[in-house]
């Protein structure tokens, strides 16, 4: 199935139900809906971070400090957390991410999602999707850090990554 064909369920500001639409309906005309970001580190305690595919449909070719996605229509945030993370590592047996917390994140150009954060550990051998991912590496904290100013990623991940930290130190 094409992406852009898939049925989202579009939501109010308080995260309710209130219609539903096709991927690239929501995308092009703006509806609010949900998705999932997964923070994946290693037995290492290294970081996952890819670069996305120049043909995904938002984003393209920018990078990424979570995998994650869309959460289908009548999906849960959590199995939306466990599917998505297992289809984009290219993995099965991965252990249920832990849900940390949910934020609405707006661009302020008309893109809007709740967006739902979550995080695992992986210690299996990653084989990420070829339409998703056209390169990943496990980085350090520091080697992340470091490549913060440097490479272009993705703004909302960028969002989910400041409230994870703020999360983390009010911890």
């Amino acid at each position: 199935m094409n992406p852009a064909d898939e049925i989202l369920d579009i939501v109010d500001e308080h995260d309710r139900v209130v219609t539903q639409a096709a991927r690239g309906e929501a995308y092009a005309r703006g509806l609010r809906h949900r998705c999932v970001f997964i923070q994946v580190r290693d037995a290492a305690g290294r970081l996952f971070v890819h670069r996305r595919t120049a043909t995904k449909l938002v984003f393209p070719a920018l990078y990424d400090l979570f995998v994650g996605g869309v959460v289908g229509a009548g999906e849960s945030y959590d199995e939306a957390a466990l599917r998505e993370a297992e289809e984009e590592l290219g993995v099965s047996g991965l252990p249920e991410p832990s849900f940390l917390f949910k934020f609405l994140y707006e661009d302020g150009a008309g893109l809007s999602w709740w967006s739902a954060v979550y995080e695992v550990r992986c210690e299996l051998a990653v084989r990420p999707q070829v339409e998703e991912v056209q390169w990943h590496a496990f980085l350090t904290d520091g080697e992340v850090t470091a490549r913060l100013g440097e490479w272009e990623w993705v703004p909302d991940g960028l969002a989910a990554h400041e409230r994870l930290r703020a999360f983390r130190a009010a911890g």
